[in-house]
């Protein structure tokens, strides 16, 4: 690498903000539906459209999106993926009604699926396997460090100035990234440019947007829907397809497949991939549930519930920062296996939480699996990129990044369902659509038990959805310890075939 040390931990600092915005445009919009549902006039299932379609396109896009930096240069890519990215945010803001704003979110989506492998495959090129570690840790901090943010900065923008403010906000930060990208990062690609696996781009997109769409509607109608499964299974079977195809391209010349199934012959990237994808499972639950809690339970705003989640990314940020340290001195497995071990550990003491917790007690469980996260998020990570040779940096990278992505709405569906069951078990009437609902019911009635109640049962279910992402760290950690490799991974090629250019 022809890039000095310094030169590249500042690149580094440039891929950093630009996660930072893209990490923000998630959590901001959350605290703006209310405000965004009068202003445009949308429906309940607008509002849910909002979020499915940022969502759908982010998971179907991230795989083309590491090819074409690989194969068109990742600087030159990340720079139009931004641009796009900050296009996609300006419209949302200026949407003058709700399917313009769903067509804005989609721009957005674009834009923020290209830019994800793309940064985390340049990692790949600019750091040794001794730095890489380090380097991941810090990049995950990014994208947690978003999670907090969002709902304090939005909260504030939202009490303050305008509605469109919460969007514009992404443009500022994405300028500034792509300066620095331009000054500071250099060009790099595959030295061979081969044929673009176009079938390959457009039935992964379908898959994976056909089974993104089905998971997203069996947690909002259930998994017993008939539409949720006709999707499901029709997203499965073109992803099969897919496999196959890719399979069978491999054995051609002139064209690269889409996804290296040889990839999956390693231990390092196979179980560094799906313990990434568990550990973001596991704390899916907790991102969306802890703000509801300290806005329904507790009693705060959007801004407290913000607030209230530093702990939280505290611990991620200190658990990232470290986690090279402790997979130096223990080696990744035991690092990864020990990650895990914290993170159920923060969640099973999460698991006792009752209505009258004290925030000292929630601040300690918070911290504890947020450390966990962030030590167990980064090691897999970097397992799993340990393998990546520098041609396939960006591919590799967006498969790692599109499993993850699609285990979020799989979390999502799927303790969210555990968590609504628990909850509606201790309510009736129009309290069991939501507790903010049963909420509204209880003070529109001014009855106090009611209050308790909703409250209560919202704590019980909460409980029950912690219980079940424990077991799923818990999993984790004998995974890691069984099957993920002692040491880290070799790069599969040499690195001299990687072209990278300076300037």
């Amino acid at each position: 690498m022809n890039d000095s040390g310094t030169r590249r931990w500042w690149v580094l600092g440039a891929i950093v903000l630009a996660m930072l915005a893209i990490g923000l445009d998630v959590t901001v919009l959350s605290v703006a539906l209310p405000t965004l549902a009068g202003s445009l006039h949308a429906s309940t299932v607008s509002l849910q459209w909002f979020v499915a379609a940022y969502t759908l396109v982010l998971a179907a896009a991230l795989l083309p999106g590491g090819l074409l930096g690989d194969r068109y240069g990742r600087k030159r890519m990340l720079l139009v993926a931004l641009v796009i990215f900050g296009l996609g945010s300006v419209a949302c803001a200026y949407a003058p009604s709700a399917n313009w704003f769903i067509a804005a979110r989609v721009l957005a989506g674009i834009g923020a699926a290209f830019a994800v492998p793309l940064s985390l495959s340049v990692l790949t090129v600019l750091f040794s396997e001794k730095e890489r570690p380090r380097a991941v840790g810090i990049w995950a901090a990014a994208n947690f460090l978003a999670l907090p943010i969002g709902p304090i900065l939005g909260g504030w923008l939202l009490t303050h100035f305008w509605w469109g403010w919460v969007f514009l906000v992404n443009v500022p930060v994405v300028l500034i990234g792509m300066v620095a990208v331009v000054v500071l990062m250099p060009e790099s690609r595959a030295s061979d440019r081969p044929g673009v696996d176009w079938l390959g781009v457009l039935a992964s997109s379908a898959g994976l947007a056909t089974l993104t769409y089905g998971i997203i509607r069996a947690g909002d109608d259930g998994w017993g829907d008939r539409w949720a499964l006709t999707a499901l299974g029709l997203g499965v079977a073109v992803l099969v397809g897919f496999v196959a195809w890719e399979a069978r391209l491999r054995a051609r010349s002139g064209t690269e497949p889409l996804v290296d199934l040889d990839l999956f012959r390693s231990a390092s990237f196979t179980w560094g991939t799906v313990l990434a994808a568990l550990g973001i499972f596991a704390m899916i639950g907790v991102l969306f549930t802890a703000p509801q809690y300290f806005q329904a339970v507790v009693g705060t705003d959007a801004m407290g519930s913000g607030v209230r989640l530093l702990p939280l990314i505290g611990g991620v940020v200190l658990g990232g920062g470290t986690a090279d340290r402790v997979a130096t001195a223990i080696g990744p497995k035991l690092a990864a296996a020990a990650g895990f071990a914290v993170l159920a550990g923060g969640l099973a003491w999460g698991a006792t939480t009752g209505p009258h917790t004290g925030f000292g007690v929630v601040a300690g469980w918070t911290a504890l699996l947020g450390l966990g996260m962030g030590w167990a998020l980064a090691t897999t990570a970097s397992a799993a990129l340990g393998e990546l040779s520098a041609d396939r940096a960006g591919v590799g990278s967006a498969v790692m990044q599109t499993v993850q992505k699609v285990g979020a709405p799989f979390g999502a569906a799927i303790l969210g369902s555990v968590l609504n069951a628990g909850y509606r078990v201790g309510v009736s009437g129009p309290a069991r659509d939501s507790v903010f609902a049963g909420i509204a019911t209880a003070q529109k009635l001014h009855s106090a038990a009611l209050l308790t109640a909703v409250r209560s049962a919202f704590v019980q279910g909460m409980d029950e959805m912690l219980w079940v992402c424990g077991g799923v760290a818990v999993a984790g950690s004998v995974l890691a310890l069984v099957f993920l490799p002692a040491r880290r991974a070799v790069p599969r090629q040499p690195a001299e075939r990687e072209r990278v250019h300076v300037g």
